[in-house]
């Protein structure tokens, strides 16, 4: 039993796909399987009505064999055409030729009970036919068919109701049944498209949020390496600069020193000389040591293990020890330095970076005044913020030169009053720091009037008022 159903599964299977090419989508598919069982059916009629009529021995005319045979000989062609993957063609030839052999059995006066068949026709014709035109000929012509069996043909020298009543019943209930079947049939298939159609649209969608989510990884991704690449191309530029002052302003001093000692170590120099040549020596060394403090610094905050740490520091004490490391380099230019920051006053921000800054900023300061001049240093508090400032009476700082060091980032250096070297590190050190501290550096300066550097940090939570 098991394996007669699988045998009829799968010759069930083998009607359906007559005609099936890779390229129709899967609504069409559907309904090539559902025609190609209706046509299957015809088919069986086709035989099953001949061999009927041999059975019960019924003399019978010629065009009324062909009438019994019609199913036969049409569903053989449309079975052929749609092999042939002439679908629309074949199923023009369906809803052509059955209403016209149909309205063929009536036209010769002979009423079997099938004018209901015509409606089926006319209804399965607007389902199954695609183009419009295929679809107004077939429906007219079965609605044709059904209106000349009413009309015209009226009088039938053979009435199947007179003779087997029954299968005259049967005939119109089967075509009643056919209608029914074909609209459930074509319901059910527009909700099947409909349900398979939503779940293909909520997959679409699906696939669209993932190909946007992954996008937007991909734009994210982008930005960073964007990033990551701007960062590399200035640490590249920046550590250039860094080999070029390296490779000439470091190394000159150094050579400079070595030479000297060569020359106390080879001639004997008498005291008195040696005396006249630490001036400069202290001078070299001075200019040597900040410039390795800065470089330092500058290597440690590359390094991604060293991050800001940010804590609550009083600049007025963090002055205070700076102004001891700088006191000998602005005594021995009898330079005065004023501290106006006679309170506690509190930023939030990296200690050894703010170190730094005031560092460079007041040795700067000392470098370009000249002897017996003032420096001050004083703070103001802003509603969000510190505002730190440095002013000297120095030689001051042209437009062009601030333009090049605040807004071009361009690598400048200059000497000082008493030829003080310098590298234009310290500068580029102090906003780089200041800006991770979320801070920013200002510059005020006239030449011949002196120059007024500042700087912002957060005041955070902690911070006291009364600046002086």
């Amino acid at each position: 039993m098991h394996t007669a159903v699988k045998k009829i599964t799968v010759f069930q299977s083998y009607v359906k796909n007559i005609g099936y090419k890779p390229s129709l989508g899967s609504y069409e598919k559907r309904k090539l399987g559902i025609f190609n069982l209706m046509n299957f059916v015809g088919l069986l009629s086709g035989v099953i009505i001949p061999i009927v009529i041999l059975l019960n021995k019924e003399n019978m005319p010629a065009y009324a064999w062909l009438i019994a045979c019609s199913p036969t000989l049409i569903s053989l062609l449309v079975m052929t055409l749609t092999h042939h993957q002439q679908h629309e063609l074949g199923r023009t030839c369906f809803f052509t030729l059955y209403p016209v052999m149909t309205c063929v059995v009536y036209a010769v006066h002979i009423d079997l009970g099938i004018e209901f068949f015509f409606v089926l026709y006319g209804v399965l014709s607007v389902f199954f036919l695609r183009k419009l035109y295929n679809i107004i000929f077939c429906f007219t012509l079965s609605m044709a068919c059904y209106f000349s069996e009413n009309t015209f043909w009226n009088t039938y020298i053979y009435r199947l109701e007179e003779t087997h009543y029954y299968f005259f019943i049967f005939n119109h209930l089967l075509a009643l049944l056919f209608i029914f079947s074909g609209l459930l049939l074509i319901k059910n298939e527009n909700s099947r498209f409909q349900q398979e159609s939503h779940e293909k649209n909520f997959q679409l969608r699906r696939s669209n949020l993932k190909i946007l989510r992954h996008k937007a990884d991909i734009a994210e991704k982008a930005a960073l390496l964007q990033e990551q690449t701007q960062q590399l191309t200035e640490l590249n530029t920046l550590k250039n600069k860094l080999f070029s002052i390296i490779a000439h302003d470091l190394k000159n001093p150094l050579y400079a020193l070595r030479n000297l000692f060569r020359n106390i170590q080879r001639y004997d120099l008498p005291g008195d000389e040696i005396k006249m040549l630490v001036p400069d020596m202290v001078n070299e060394l001075s200019y040597t040591t900040g410039l390795m403090e800065n470089l330092l610094q500058w290597a440690k905050s590359q390094m991604y293990a060293e991050a800001v740490k940010p804590q609550m520091l009083d600049i007025s004490k963090i002055t205070h020890e700076v102004l001891q490391l700088l006191r000998l380099q602005a005594e021995a230019k009898n330079i005065y330095i004023r501290s106006k920051l006679e309170r506690p006053v509190f930023v939030y921000a990296d200690k050894d970076m703010i170190n730094l800054v005031l560092r460079n900023l007041l040795s700067n300061a000392i470098k370009f005044t000249p002897d017996k001049g003032t420096i001050s240093i004083e703070a103001r508090e802003m509603r969000s913020h510190i505002e730190v400032y440095v002013q000297d009476t120095g030689m001051g700082i042209s437009e062009e030169v601030i333009q090049k060091l605040m807004v071009e980032d361009i690598y400048y250096t200059t000497k000082g009053t008493d030829g003080e070297a310098g590298t234009g590190l310290g500068l580029m050190l102090c906003k780089e720091f200041l800006s991770k501290n979320g801070g920013r550096m200002h510059v005020q300066s006239e030449p011949g009037k002196g120059s007024i550097f500042s700087f912002t940090l957060p005041k955070g939570e902690e911070s006291a008022s009364g600046i002086a």
